[in-house]
């Protein structure tokens, strides 16, 4: 067994130290979680089947009608509370501002996509918390991993988050107002061996 090199231990670091971190050799993605680096799971086939589906039908729309909106896949967003100290990192997220070959962190999404797994579940769902303090995040899709299923938050005109997202099923079509598209929520997981 080959041993890999494993990361240096370190105190807790800010945003700006965190992007000047050493690339881990290992391919593997981290988040900066109140300044703790923090390394992120490798997704599940099925949640990457997921990821991947959500990303190509949003870049599609987007192409098709002629938006200067982009999908980007695991962005690094940092929330607006304890943003010194925080970089989350979704699944999707679309933004409308040009794209910045030169900058590292997505500041302005207006829809963010998470697929839940059962192993990382209130994780996700912290980070999901976390970016409701983004001014820019109209929408937040959470799409479940197990079963064809979502909950979809939506900022209203008030400025405020729902305690609860409009719940969606199988049969259920996703209106995303923040990217004027409505798909079929079966959509999303054409590919995989998800129930129904």
């Amino acid at each position: 067994m080959i041993a890999l090199p494993k990361m240096p231990v370190v105190a807790r670091m800010t945003v700006t130290e965190f992007l000047a971190w050493p690339a881990d050799p290992t391919g593997r993605l981290w988040q900066l979680i109140d300044g703790e680096p923090v390394a992120m799971a490798p997704a599940s086939q099925t949640h990457g089947t997921i990821q991947a589906a959500v990303g190509a039908i949003l870049f599609n729309h987007l192409r098709a009608t002629g938006s200067h909106c982009r999908v980007i896949t695991a962005p690094g967003i940092v929330p607006r509370v304890r943003a010194d100290w925080n970089v989350r990192v979704p699944d999707l997220a679309v933004s409308c501002s040009p794209d910045d070959p030169t900058e590292r962190l997505l500041h302005d999404p207006v829809l963010v996509v998470e697929i839940l797994s059962p192993s990382n579940e209130a994780e996700t769902w912290s980070n999901i918390w976390a970016y409701t303090t983004i001014p820019s995040v109209q929408e937040i899709l959470v799409l479940g991993s197990l079963e064809i299923s979502a909950e979809l938050l939506r900022r209203g005109p008030d400025g405020l988050w729902p305690e609860r997202g409009l719940q969606l099923h199988s049969g259920d079509a996703v209106q995303l107002n923040s990217i004027a598209a409505t798909f079929r929520l079966v959509e999303f997981y054409a590919t995989t061996r998800v129930q129904r």
